[in-house]
C-alpha cells in the first residue's frame, strides 16, 4: 500500500513539474524587452501555438497585449476565438515571419510584419507597440496596442 501511494505521489509530482515548466516557458513583459523583441516573442509563440500547452502561443501573445487593447479584444477566451477566426488564423502555426520597423518615437514603434502561413501564402500586417507609462508591474514595458487586418500578398509558389 505504501509503495503504491509513493508511486502515485511520484507520478503526481512529475505531472506538476511538467505543468510548471510549460507555463514557465511563457515570457512575462519586462522593461528590458525591446519593441521589436515583443513582436518576435508574440510571433514565435503563434508560430508554435501548441508547443508548451494548448494555445500557449495565443496566451504568450495575450501577455504582451496593452491593457487598453485587452479591453477591446479580451478576456482571454474571447481573444483566443478572435485569433482562431478568419481574420487572424493564418498567424497560427505559420512557417516564417519577418519584422521591419517602419517608424518610432519615444513611446511607440510601428512595424511591418510579413508572415508565410502554413498554406504558403504571404500576409502583411501593421503591428504597433507602445511603452506602458502607468505605475505597476507593466511600467515601461513595450506592449502591443494594434495589429491591422491582414493584407494577403499571394502565394510563395
Amino acid at each position: 500500500m505504501l509503495k503504491k501511494l509513493h508511486l502515485t505521489f511520484s507520478v503526481f509530482l512529475l505531472f506538476l513539474t511538467n505543468i510548471t515548466s510549460s507555463y514557465a516557458d511563457i515570457i512575462i513583459p519586462n522593461n528590458s524587452i525591446l519593441p521589436s523583441e515583443v513582436i518576435k516573442i508574440q510571433l514565435s509563440g503563434l508560430m508554435n501555438n501548441d508547443k508548451n500547452f494548448k494555445d500557449s502561443g495565443i496566451e504568450q501573445t495575450w501577455n504582451f497585449a496593452h491593457p487598453n487593447n485587452k479591453k477591446i479584444t479580451g478576456p482571454l477566451p474571447k481573444f483566443k476565438m478572435m485569433i482562431k477566426g478568419n481574420s487572424y488564423q493564418m498567424l497560427l502555426n505559420h512557417l516564417s515571419h519577418t519584422v521591419t520597423k517602419v517608424g518610432s518615437g519615444d513611446k511607440w514603434a510601428q512595424f511591418e510584419v510579413i508572415i508565410l502561413d502554413k498554406d504558403k501564402i504571404y500576409h502583411k500586417f501593421n503591428w504597433q507597440v507602445e511603452k506602458y507609462t502607468k505605475e505597476g508591474p507593466l511600467k515601461d514595458c513595450w506592449l502591443t496596442t494594434m495589429v491591422s487586418s491582414p493584407i494577403p500578398l499571394g502565394s510563395s509558389i
